[in-house]
């Protein structure tokens, strides 16, 4: 398989940079996921360990080999894209079968391989249809086994589920974890749906304008974020995060007061609190503010509370229910607060 390095990578086009300064090491057969919002430079990112597109500054290296000069099709990567890019007027069994005809392997060996790519993602008995007669979730699963039968030493995934509804998306989830796991491929996969990240990978590289915010664990990423936008870019729904100020060691915020805060801070301050770190309580309140909107799902419900112009998430009991304008209090829990400086969005430890 292999190991990636990006060094230093930089993409600009003008004055336009579309990624700054990307340094990161991908290990062998691991899992990783670029995550962040439309134009952050994820697949740019990703085009650029493809070959598909040049870094203006930097090395991309695949095992301490220098890969800028080589051409796409000499990397030895296979790429998923959202949209299936199935041939369709061939039959599954010879879309899956194309790269090895393209690549020259043995024809004696290509039924075999075919075969075993189908049979992992469950598409043995669709070989004959062609992509016309499958489901979105079919398809997909072909192009995923077009990709397997080629053996690469690294899977690029660009957003693959994303044309796909929900229920779909989790099972392909499932497949493609298993699947990777089988086969140790090390996989890039670019997304920008968190529920993707957070269930997929053995770490997370979250971007914005370009750059790199922060890289870890789903666990580092959702319990340790390095900065506002990470925090409310994470979980669903994600941090609350309240703008106020701290004076003396208590943080005032509309509706919102919190003590026992080191007195050593002063000033403007964003305070975080995730939405299942609030409970519904009188008793040793942090926030009091009226009833904005009841939202239950059956396992829990949603409750959201106007304190100014602010609207806060808390996650109450499956039974909660309340009127929309009824005064409510909710308590934080002191240990899951975190603490934000108000003119850089970066955590204060």
């Amino acid at each position: 398989m292999a190991q990636i390095q990006l060094s230093n990578i930089q993409k600009r086009w003008g004055n336009i940079y579309g990624v700054r300064d990307v340094n990161i090491d991908i290990a062998d057969e691991e899992f990783i996921v670029f995550l962040g919002p439309s134009g952050c430079g994820k697949t740019t990112t990703m085009r650029m360990i493809a070959g598909l597109e040049d870094p203006t500054e930097g090395e991309v290296r695949m095992d301490d080999i220098v890969m800028n000069d080589v051409d796409a099709r000499d990397r030895d990567v296979a790429m998923v894209f959202q949209g299936y890019a199935l041939y369709p007027n061939m039959s599954i069994y010879e879309n899956i079968r194309f790269p090895l005809r393209m690549r020259g392997i043995p024809k004696e060996e290509h039924d075999a391989r075919v075969r075993e790519a189908a049979d992992l993602v469950e598409l043995g008995e669709y070989l004959d249809r062609k992509p016309g007669a499958l489901s979105g979730g079919q398809r997909q699963r072909a192009a995923l086994a077009r990709a397997i039968v080629r053996q690469p030493r690294v899977f690029l995934m660009d957003e693959p589920l994303s044309n796909l509804d929900a229920k779909l998306r989790q099972a392909m989830r499932v497949q493609i974890k298993h699947i990777q796991r089988q086969l140790k491929i090390t996989t890039v996969y670019v997304t920008h749906d968190q529920i993707e990240a957070m269930t997929l990978a053995d770490r997370i590289v979250i971007m914005q304008s370009g750059a790199i915010q922060q890289t870890g664990t789903p666990d580092e990423i959702y319990n340790d974020p390095a900065n506002t936008f990470v925090a409310g870019f994470i979980g669903a729904p994600p941090m609350n995060l309240i703008d106020g100020s701290i004076e003396n060691g208590e943080f005032n915020a509309p509706g919102v007061k919190v003590s026992g805060l080191s007195r050593e801070l002063s000033g403007h301050t964003i305070l975080g609190i995730r939405p299942e770190d609030c409970a519904v309580s009188e008793a040793g309140a942090h926030l009091s503010a009226e009833v904005y909107g009841v939202e239950p799902t059956g396992d829990m419900t949603y409750l959201t509370l106007r304190a100014g112009d602010k609207l806060i998430e808390v996650k109450a009991d499956r039974a909660y229910r309340a009127e929309l304008g009824k005064p409510e209090a909710v308590r934080f829990d002191p240990d899951r607060i975190y603490l934000f400086d108000g003119a850089s969005g970066a955590r204060i430890r």
